[in-house]
């Protein structure tokens, strides 16, 4: 566009504020080019934390990690014996409440108490440390919400 155009429409002026040596800068060009940045920016940051938080959470204490490898590497599902829990990534020692008689255990990523199916907790077996554990993927995973895959009550059921 030629700067001898003296159109007051937006278009005119942001193609003119583009032109080399107008010495002017178009506003809504300058915000449209930093939005593709600044939106990858924030996704990268919003993933650095949710992997930061999801592998600290993650971690067992150390004096626990040989138990609880050594537990969670050799537990199958109870309804089905041919199948693993996981690995200690989805399985960890958790919290639990009786709600009208049925089992909820509390979910590490997101703190709410998910029940547990009857045909999920583990009867052949006591558990490593006398504490309740869960495997359970994470809620925001492929797998159904509030999918359970193995449970140990703690006290040696």
């Amino acid at each position: 566009m030629s700067s001898l155009c003296k159109c007051m429409r937006p278009a005119c002026l942001a193609a003119r504020a583009d032109e080399p040596g107008s010495g002017r800068v178009s506003g809504a060009r300058t915000l449209e080019s930093l939005r593709w940045p600044l939106a990858s920016l924030a996704s990268a940051a919003g993933l650095i934390f949710a992997v930061s938080t999801a592998a600290a959470q993650h971690q067992h204490p150390p004096q626990d990690e040989p138990l609880h490898e050594k537990f969670y590497s050799t537990w199958y599902m109870p309804d089905n014996p041919s199948k693993s829990c996981c690995n200690k990534a989805d399985c960890y020692p958790t919290e639990i409440k009786y709600v009208g008689g049925a089992i909820y255990a509390r979910r590490r990523e997101d703190g709410k108490y998910i029940p547990i199916p009857p045909q999920k907790v583990e009867r052949n077996r006591d558990n490593p440390d006398g504490r309740s554990h869960l495997c359970a993927p994470p809620p925001n995973s492929l797998h159904a919400p509030d999918t359970v895959f193995c449970f140990s009550l703690g006290g040696g059921t």
